[in-house]
């Protein structure tokens, strides 16, 4: 027997922001930014999700005001006025629809590689000269000076978010992206503060995060993404254990982190022997803050190429069991903006799978 959705379906207020319920949709990299400029068709793109029954709209990255912030083409940014004024378009068009929308902003890192834009000269960036898979170009190492001015860009975004009118501001630390690859010992390799411990790994993230908090102030939301998973090692472990998972998180959240986005690849796996708690439980637990689950809601089973629909009492069983406050649900909302409308309503058999031809009709 199915359990009742209706949980999902309820209000959360947090900070003075009301969330209408407890769906965001993740952040997805899509390129359709040209000079990083958000368009009328971005602002439509979220405008449909919301629509669909979707309360907390996490965008695409935005790339902060750094030269080798960015690794995909088209993707946006926040510093260019021109960009501002997108936003604010796509920040009206999502409260018009009653949602909320935070953005989630970025720095790629090492993951950039020689000839991307904006600028190909720009090589990659990150602790150290490391390639995150063989045969890829290493990047050069960050100095301490110029660690200092990225600090900076993450906060100068930070600011523009709010001065745009979002709700919040999401930091990406996961997924092998710069921050990422500050608190991973395989990426950073440094000698000096930001290298070495856990602890030394992890001051790059906190002064991100703290610069941030100064720059917005202490009542707007600051999220913060992170992942023990890479892309490219799905079974890389930054904490392979409670104790180690406190250490990391304690000084992010004393360092001003609202709302945490725990990210899994599969929702449902317990994150460590002698639990079932997921990610977002074991952060939910440590820190008593707020967390966001994802990881394949929705689907049924984990492939890029493409996947069927599913259904969720698991994460309801979770949500109830208090692991999470918010679910992030991503790529079957890119195959179909009604999912959440149609899981309310039963009709599983409605939803349009994650394909290919999918993905080209409703983008």
């Amino acid at each position: 027997m199915s359990l009742d959705l209706e949980p999902l379906f309820t209000p959360w207020t947090f900070k003075g922001v009301t969330f209408p319920n407890r769906w965001a949709m993740a952040p997805m990299t899509r390129s359709f930014c040209p000079e990083g400029i958000p368009g009328e068709d971005v602002a439509d793109y979220y405008r449909r999700r919301v629509e669909g029954g979707i309360g907390l709209i996490l965008t695409e990255g935005v790339v902060i005001d750094h030269p080798a912030s960015s690794g995909y083409p088209r993707c946006p940014n926040l510093h260019d006025p021109r960009a501002q004024a997108g936003w604010r378009r796509v920040v009206a068009a999502v409260h018009a629809a009653g949602g909320k929308i935070m953005p989630q902003i970025w720095h790629v890192g090492l993951a950039r590689q020689p000839g991307m834009e904006p600028d190909p000269t720009v090589p990659g960036c990150g602790p150290s000269s490391v390639a995150l898979i063989h045969g890829q170009h290493p990047g050069v190492a960050l100095s301490v000076a110029e660690i200092h001015q990225v600090i900076a860009a993450y906060a100068d975004a930070a600011c523009h978010a709010q001065a745009c009118g979002f709700d919040g501001v999401e930091i990406h630390g996961a997924h092998g992206y710069l921050i990422d690859q500050f608190l991973w010992e395989f990426t950073n390799r440094r000698e000096d503060e930001y290298g070495g411990s856990l602890e030394n790994r992890l001051r790059f993230a906190v002064e991100v995060v703290e610069a941030v908090r100064r720059a917005v102030g202490p009542e707007f939301i600051v999220c913060f993404r992170f992942s023990q998973w890479k892309p490219t090692d799905f079974s890389a472990r930054l904490a392979p254990d409670p104790a180690t998972l406190e250490r990391l998180l304690l000084p992010l959240s004393q360092a001003g982190v609202d709302l945490f986005h725990a990210s899994n690849r599969r929702y449902w796996e317990a994150e460590f022997p002698g639990s079932d708690w997921n990610l977002a439980g074991w952060t939910q637990k440590i820190t008593g803050k707020p967390a966001i689950t994802v990881g394949s809601i929705g689907l049924d089973d984990v492939r890029w190429s493409g996947a069927n629909a599913t259904g969720v009492d698991e994460l309801i069983r979770r949500f109830n069991n208090g692991e999470f406050v918010l679910a992030a649900v991503g790529r079957i909302l890119l195959s179909d903006p009604q999912w959440a409308n149609k899981m309310r309503r039963g009709a599983l058999d409605e939803v349009i799978p994650y394909t290919k031809e999918a993905l080209t009709r409703l983008m």
